[in-house]
């Protein structure tokens, strides 16, 4: 009986390890994925403002209509 429940504390012992080292793991991945999730951020924010400045640059370049239309 006292074997048993020994084995079984070592069983759950040994399951919060793995468990804490998994913990440790994934802290570490989930940084990671902040920093990627920044910089992707980033480089989408400097698209739109690059976007914008591109179809600014074509509405002065196209020609236009009274009514906004082409003849």
């Amino acid at each position: 009986m006292a074997d048993e429940h020994e084995d079984r504390l070592r069983q759950h012992e040994e399951m919060l390890r793995s468990l804490t080292a998994m913990f440790v793991r994934m802290d570490g991945y989930l940084a990671q994925q902040a920093t990627v999730n920044e910089r992707l951020t980033a480089a989408i924010e400097r698209l739109d403002v690059t976007q914008a400045r591109m179809e600014t640059l074509l509405a002065r370049m196209l020609p236009q209509t009274e009514n906004g239309r082409d003849a």
